[in-house]
């Protein structure tokens, strides 16, 4: 007999929610974590001054309620995002005409996502290719396809056109997704479900191996064995492709997991001794059209102040093979270019690079790079039970943030819980 009810492989936000629902359900409920933290694609580092910084996953607006409700519920300090001020462009340009091409941007932005995805001339189109056939003024296109290679991670040339229309129809917010973060970290948000999990949560448990019948599961964690009755693969599709499973998993399960190509994205923090750059009424933001994939906030907050630099895509994959030490340099330039000297001057500078990260594969989350998988996300969001996947690339709602991965993390333990009880199956502590 199982052990267990549920076992759930992957502790980022997806995986703490579904646990926590699920043992708030009363069910038995093992969550596996491969590394010794929680968070996935959520991380954070202590600077050399104290502060405690995000290096993963940290901004959110206040259109996503499912975030902001458990921000709420665990007592976390929403900070506003700095916004007084002009933002810089590069190349230069003045702030008006610099917001006045964002908007054309945004309008084409607002284009893809009214396309009909049942249109045949949109079948096995990269989103490059859909860029080519609109008439619109060279810098918009380039505009946009800076926005798609820091948004979605990777190439125009590499990712499906129908996937990213798809995608970004469910990304909803009216307000600036960069609009606030947590003074705490986002990190120290899902360490405090996890607290709340106790028991049923196992740090430096690898799995890797799952075995799979219609009378439940058995994972394999080095030489250890757990068995329960469900197992939900709380994991990027990147990452969950990598388990091996006995019996192999059904054919249109494995081609639904090779579509996607993991995001790009190296995170830098830069720490200053004053915020000089709001003295000549500057924000903070940055918005490079060249290099593309390339954009600058202001982070900072309390005693704190600090840009994050943002890269990429392709950007991200090229800055991956050079010394760290090369990386600072250019960022710092780039930064002197926009602000002035004392930009170059940091008293700190963190380089997180997620590209080809061991655990989550990258950053900030995988997309469909074949042009032909239109209903890779619904066989994946289906499985094949006792085995689930689930993971914000697959949610109905703001996929590939953190709001999308709550989502996904309440909707596939509901339904497990739907299963459990439509198969007459109650909780083991019942």
């Amino acid at each position: 007999m199982p052990e267990r009810d549920v076992i759930i492989v992957g502790a980022g936000f997806t995986g703490l929610i579904a646990a926590s629902q699920l043992a708030d359900a009363g069910f038995d409920v093992l969550l596996l974590e491969a590394r010794s933290r929680v968070g996935g694609k959520v991380e954070s580092t202590v600077l050399r001054n104290g502060r405690r910084v995000d290096t993963g996953g940290q901004f959110f607006c206040r259109d996503m309620p499912q975030l902001m409700a458990l921000i709420e519920a665990h007592g976390t300090t929403p900070v506003m995002s700095y916004a007084d001020g002009d933002t810089v462009f590069r190349p230069p340009v003045s702030p008006a005409e610099g917001l006045a091409l964002w908007r054309q941007v945004d309008a084409l932005r607002e284009r893809m996502i009214a396309t009909d995805p049942q249109d045949p001339e949109l079948a096995g189109l990269t989103v490059a290719a859909w860029v080519e056939r609109q008439d619109i003024p060279a810098n918009v296109a380039q505009g946009f396809l800076r926005l798609v290679k820091g948004l979605w991670c990777r190439s125009p040339d590499e990712i499906s056109f129908a996937y990213l229309a798809s995608n970004d129809r469910r990304i909803t917010n009216t307000h600036w997704e960069l609009e606030m973060f947590l003074a705490e970290t986002m990190h120290s948000l899902a360490e405090r479900i996890a607290a709340n999990l106790d028991h049923r949560l196992r740090l430096d448990a690898r799995v890797t191996h799952v075995d799979h019948s219609p009378n439940g599961v058995t994972v394999r964690v080095e030489q250890e064995l757990f068995s329960a009755r469900k197992v939900i693969l709380a994991l990027p599709p990147t990452i969950s492709r990598r388990l091996s499973f006995s019996p192999a998993l059904p054919d249109a399960l494995g081609r639904a997991l090779a579509v996607w190509g993991a995001g790009n994205a190296i995170k830098v923090h830069v720490a200053y001794s004053r915020p000089f750059w709001r003295v000549d009424a500057l924000n903070g933001s940055v918005m490079w059209q060249e290099p593309q994939g390339l954009y600058a906030c202001d982070a900072s907050h309390g005693d704190y102040p600090g840009l994050v630099v943002f890269i990429g895509g392709p950007l991200a994959e090229e800055w991956h093979e050079k010394p760290p030490s090369e990386l600072q340099a250019f960022i710092l330039a780039l930064l002197a270019d926009a602000f002035g000297p004392e930009a170059g001057q940091p008293q700190e500078v963190h380089i997180r690079d997620w590209v080809a990260d061991p655990w989550t594969g990258g950053a900030y989350s995988d997309v469909i790079t074949e042009f032909d998988a239109a209903d890779a996300e619904e066989v994946l969001n289906r499985g094949a039970p006792p085995v689930y996947f689930a993971s914000s690339e697959l949610s109905p709602s703001f996929p590939g943030y953190i709001e999308g991965a709550i989502v996904a993390g309440k909707q596939v333990a509901a339904r497990v819980i739907l299963e459990f009880r439509q198969g007459g199956s109650t909780p083991w502590q019942e």
